[in-house]
């Protein structure tokens, strides 16, 4: 992508909030995953990355500004499609680390369609088991192995709070994503186990401008107050915000809107 997404957020300067807990980021290769794992290592996490193994090159790039954070990084290629997958992947973080105190589902599929017979119950069901089943088969092999004080954030978006008419299915995976998220929140409470969401705005990462024609890539984000884009190093903070019980240990349940200036209703 030209420009470059932006990740290293280098005004940022970590505090020991995460120090030495182990955090697993699905779709960690890229975008607001790739930005919020290297903030996570600044804050003294070790980190797990799940990705395609078609974005190994990427996830490498990951790795490299993880470890030059001082911290360890496990790569973990493989499809979140796949529940075995998922139990694997969880098994394999603690195995490494001994531990898994934060997991940040992330990992996401999104097409464009203007209409809906362009819709595909190929596509449909892509979205779905991407955007929503994986972060249910991630918990499913996660929160069994994960003790009190441990975290869950989701990636959710503007799109499931207010809809948008050319992502159909997408939306529907991210309010899909935001019940999921304060429904989990309830049913961990007893366990002392956190659940929380972010739901970005646009956000230059190659999901967003990949999804659109060619003629629209250059007009992305230029409708919200801020007029851009925003940068995956300016979401990668909330996530570090949610995942730390010394940032926000009374919060659960909720769905954090990063949206560069707009404002919603809820």
């Amino acid at each position: 992508m030209e420009p470059h997404p932006q990740f290293m957020a280098p005004l940022y300067k970590g505090s020991g909030k995460l120090q030495d807990k182990t955090a697993l980021v699905t779709g960690g290769d890229s975008g607001i995953g790739r930005a919020t794992a290297v903030l996570f290592a600044r804050e003294g996490a070790d980190v797990a990355i799940v990705f395609l193994p078609e974005e190994r090159s990427d996830a490498n790039t990951t790795a490299r500004a993880i470890e030059a954070e001082g911290r360890r990084v496990l790569l973990i290629p493989g499809d979140v499609t796949d529940p075995a997958f998922c139990t694997d992947a969880v098994a394999r973080t603690i195995a490494t680390f001994g531990k898994l105190d934060v997991l940040v589902n992330n990992a996401g599929f999104q097409k464009n369609q203007k209409k809906l017979q362009d819709v595909t119950i190929e596509q449909w069901d892509r979205t779905f088991r991407t955007n929503i089943y994986g972060y249910f088969y991630m918990v499913k092999a996660a929160v069994p192995r994960m003790k009190p004080g441990s975290t869950i954030v989701n990636t959710g978006s503007i799109t499931g709070l207010e809809g948008e008419k050319t992502l159909l299915d997408y939306a529907a995976t991210k309010g899909a994503i935001h019940a999921f998220t304060k429904t989990l929140a309830q049913m961990l409470a007893e366990k002392k186990i956190r659940v929380n969401a972010v739901a970005p705005g646009p956000v230059w990462t190659p999901l967003n401008p990949s999804a659109k024609p060619a003629d629209q890539v250059s007009k992305f984000g230029q409708d919200v107050s801020f007029g851009r884009p925003g940068q995956p190093e300016e979401l990668a903070p909330a996530y570090v915000f949610l995942a730390s019980n010394i940032t926000s240990s009374y919060i659960s349940g909720v769905v954090l809107p990063v949206l560069g200036g707009d404002t919603i209703a809820g």
